[in-house]
């Protein structure tokens, strides 16, 4: 296989482009807004912990920034338009849910508001902020998760594969596809043939 050799770049890919909602529920405040963040990931699980990474220019930043407090909502495919338009909009000039028919609904343990039909809400609180240069890194505990009870089954598990949730891959939206293995699929043991 022949390789080139590139200077550094952001191109860790597939990501999880989220909808991120940030203002307070209770309407005191800047217009609850969202914002398309692909730069999303798991920092650790106990605590649990995430972060996303935003340009201080972004409107959603200083809303973040000042109440710190904002949910990461999961997409699905119905929701794939909504992603893409909410990442190429800004809240100074629109208020984004009611561009997308979309509702602001309060979320439970933080001062904010999560997307009512993201099937899986993660509300988020600022722990530290982190400037690296183009981005800013908002590191936040996940105080609590909502969860959509049809992704459940009789016992409670959740089956997030259910969701048909987005991937981001170099400029472009994806479903994810097909199931390859579960957690320790490749060592586990195979029964012996009789």
């Amino acid at each position: 296989m022949s390789r080139q050799s590139w200077k550094g770049a952001a191109l860790l890919n597939p990501a999880p482009p989220v909808l991120v909602s940030c203002g307070r529920a209770d309407g005191t405040g800047p217009r609850p807004n969202l914002i398309t963040v692909a730069w999303c990931g798991t920092v650790c699980s106990a605590p649990p912990m995430l972060s996303i990474s935003l340009r201080p220019e972004r409107y959603s930043y200083g809303i973040i920034k000042e109440g710190g407090v904002f949910c990461v909502n999961l997409p699905t495919r119905a929701l794939a338009k909504a992603v893409d338009w909410c990442g190429v909009k800004s809240g100074r000039d629109v208020d984004k849910f009611a561009a997308m028919g979309l509702t602001a609904a309060p979320a439970t343990a933080v001062d904010t508001v999560l997307l009512a039909e993201s099937p899986v809400n993660l509300e988020c609180r600022v722990t530290q902020l982190l400037p690296l240069g183009s981005h800013d890194l908002f590191l936040a505990e996940v105080a609590a998760v909502d969860v959509d009870e049809s992704l459940l089954d009789a016992h409670g598990k959740l089956h997030l594969e259910k969701a048909d949730l987005l991937a981001y891959c170099h400029g472009a939206y994806y479903t994810l596809g097909k199931r390859l293995g579960g957690f320790g699929w490749s060592v586990r043991k195979r029964p012996k043939a009789r």
